[in-house]
């Protein structure tokens, strides 16, 4: 069977393999760190008020069996020490088939995780990592020479990413089309970074030759990935080198890092050799009946499940980050559809006035992430992923984003919930809570170099209006807290 395996990808398939399980071990990590306040028992989205009212068909999870704080953090951390194990290589020691049970475990835990988090993991990354790991099941171990079939569905995923996001751009914000959108996405995208400041301040002219180089590398280097080497580790080459562009200009969790180790595992042995310093592959057996016969099965449900996607691509009405199954298997993906003018912030502040008025002393809270502190350069959290600072940006543009949670997420503010302000980089009422919170809209934008020389200010906010009238803690909150 010497058609159905590449023993010149074995660098690539460490790649995809050794990455998929270190975004495994940041995606779980991040879920034990933040589920509490987020999505636990006493949550502002609790889990067992979801499961109560959705089956395990409509979201597949092991917590239907069995929910409880103590058991999805359990659940989190065995994910993140297997997930440590898998970056130190154990899958390559154990036979084949325990390592093919080892990504499911992950790839369970994790679609577990995932469907039960509500609008916290509502992000197309969720389903990118999901769609990687069930890849991994199928790519073998060191017992085996990399499968082709599951190589070309690696390159196929690559692709959708790409070329999705390539036409999303095109068919939704004209600034896309006349090459202006990086005039502001720098300032406005969800999450900045430490150098996006300077990304910003680049000359226009350079702004556009970026946009039309995205353009490029998501619309026409996508091809390449099918085409002979070395021609595809060239186009391999092009998409992880703007990814890691997109690295340093902002937070984007784990997507680009995913979309990096896709990449990577469409770069042949010869073509890597040719530039760098890399390992000769050892000598691989041939794959056993059973893991042929495992192997073309999954390229059977991923061709039927590609008929979703695809249909959606060549759609007018394209839909950015879709899952069309419950276990987020061949899914469609897509960014920035729409890029935003004006950057506007939600600032959450609070008072120890009995009664708030015109002469009341308004504190601020100030995120990890998100924008706050005019004089604070943001901080590079990518690939770890803050979802209340992610959600704060949406709510940003309406209310509606955060109906069902902003108001749990301000009753608890009240209470100095300490898992609630376990998210939160600084609390101004550390010694007991405040009397009333409230939350103002406010328009930022960067800095210009002028500015920052003379003020130390990164940011400069206006004032647009009153987002949340202050609001107290009453006995109806008590009890739907639960605390009385």
């Amino acid at each position: 069977m010497e058609w159905f395996t590449a023993p010149e990808y074995w660098l690539g398939r460490q790649i995809l393999t050794r990455g998929a399980a270190a975004i495994y071990l940041i995606a779980f990590i991040a879920a034990a760190r933040q589920f509490r306040a987020l999505i636990g028992e006493h949550g502002m989205l609790p889990v067992p008020r979801l499961l109560a009212r959705r089956s395990v068909r409509a979201a597949p999870s092991i917590f239907h069996v069995h929910y409880s704080d103590r058991f999805f953090a359990l659940v989190c951390w065995i994910g993140a020490a297997l997930s440590a194990a898998m970056v130190a290589g154990l899958a390559d020691v154990v036979p084949l088939w325990a390592a093919m049970l080892l990504w499911l475990t992950l790839w369970v835990a994790y679609l577990s995780i995932v469907n039960v988090g509500q609008a916290w993991y509502s992000f197309g990354w969720e389903s990118l990592l999901l769609e990687v790991g069930f890849l991994a099941i199928f790519l073998g171990n060191d017992r085996t020479a990399p499968p082709v079939l599951v190589l070309w569905a690696a390159r196929w995923l690559l692709f959708r990413v790409e070329f999705g996001a390539g036409l999303i751009k095109m068919r939704g914000d004209a600034c896309w089309r006349d090459l202006t959108c990086l005039y502001y996405h720098h300032e406005t995208q969800p999450m900045p970074g430490p150098l996006s400041w300077f990304f910003h301040h680049l000359p226009k002219p350079l702004h556009r030759v970026e946009v039309a180089a995205n353009h490029f590398a998501q619309l026409v280097v996508p091809f390449g990935l099918f085409a002979p080497q070395p021609v595809a580790s060239i186009a391999a080459a092009i998409i992880l080198v703007t990814q890691l562009w997109l690295v340093l200009s902002g937070n984007f969790a784990w997507l680009n890092w995913a979309t990096i180790v896709l990449a990577g595992s469409a770069i042949s042995q010869p073509a890597a050799a040719a530039v760098l310093p890399v390992p000769s592959p050892p000598a691989l057996p041939g794959p056993p009946p059973w893991f042929a016969g495992l192997v073309i099965a999954f390229t059977v449900l991923v061709v039927f499940l590609s008929y979703w996607p695809v249909r959606n691509m060549i759609s007018s009405n394209q839909l950015m980050n879709r899952s069309f199954n419950p276990y987020h298997l061949v899914n469609t993906y897509g960014a920035f559809g729409t890029v935003g003018r004006i950057r506007f912030e939600v600032v959450i502040e609070g008072t120890d006035d009995p009664t708030p008025t015109e002469q009341s002393q308004w504190k601020e809270y100030e995120f990890k992430g998100k924008p706050g502190n005019l004089r604070r350069l943001p901080r590079q959290w990518a690939p770890y992923h803050l979802r209340l600072d992610w959600l704060m940006w949406f709510a940003a543009f309406s209310p509606h984003y955060a109906r069902d949670w902003l108001g749990p997420f301000l009753v608890r503010l009240l209470e100095n919930d300490r898992a609630t302000l376990r998210l939160l980089r600084r609390n101004p009422f550390p010694e007991s809570p405040p009397r009333y919170v409230r939350a103002q809209l406010y328009e930022y934008r960067f800095t210009t170099p002028r500015e920052l020389v003379h003020t130390r200010a990164w940011w400069h906010r206006t004032l647009v209006s009153r987002y949340v009238p202050p609001l107290a803690l009453t006995d109806d909150h008590r009890r739907h807290l639960g605390r009385e």
